[in-house]
């Protein structure tokens, strides 16, 4: 691990699920707990790059750490880790994947993995890919009957159109390697 590995908090009111995520990523990043959501918002620094999230915890749930995690304008990835099934409310949400328990090592690792790739991105491709996230879990969960009703989904559909072409508008102006790593290296506030 070096000093400029991901930074991680890990926030669940079941502390030894909490401690044992932790150590899942304890070899690959630098990990800090919290059990609870006061303790969550007191760990947040400029310096945390990702947040894995319980939904409901007793006091401050996930969902309004969450919240003001965004409003205080923290720069950093958040994965909701819950035992909460997805339903439209996610839509809304301002996290980046979503993950339901029980969790393996190999999915936590994973999406740490992808979450600290798209920290690197432009932020119109992290929008994106957190978009596309919202939308393939509400069609993994909702019937098609239920997503066509709903207009928050047809507007998710549309957001995620826009933002598929504006990418791959700039994608395709990348001529070479070199082009695509430069596009994002050193973006504002990483």
């Amino acid at each position: 691990m070096s000093d400029d590995s991901l930074e991680v908090l890990v926030v669940d009111d079941e502390s030894r699920l909490a401690d044992l995520f932790a150590a899942w990523l304890g070899s690959e990043w630098n990990v800090e707990t919290a059990y609870d959501g006061e303790a969550a918002l007191e760990r947040m620094t400029e310096s945390v790059e990702l947040v894995l999230l319980d939904r409901r915890m007793p006091g401050l749930s996930g969902d309004e750490v969450l919240e003001r995690i965004r409003e205080e304008g923290y720069d950093c990835r958040v994965i909701m880790v819950t035992a909460v099934d997805p339903d439209f409310d996610i839509i809304e949400m301002g996290f980046d994947d979503y993950l339901v328990k029980p969790v393996s090592k190999e999915d936590l690792l994973d999406i740490a993995e992808k979450m600290e790739t798209r920290s690197t991105y432009a932020a119109e491709v992290q929008e994106y890919y957190a978009l596309t996230s919202k939308k393939a879990l509400l069609e993994s969960e909702k019937s098609e009957r239920d997503l066509e009703e709903r207009e928050e989904y047809r507007e998710l559909c549309e957001r995620v159109d826009e933002l598929e072409e504006r990418v791959d508008d700039a994608m395709s102006g990348l001529s070479d390697h070199d082009d695509f790593v430069g596009a994002f290296q050193d973006l504002p506030g990483e």
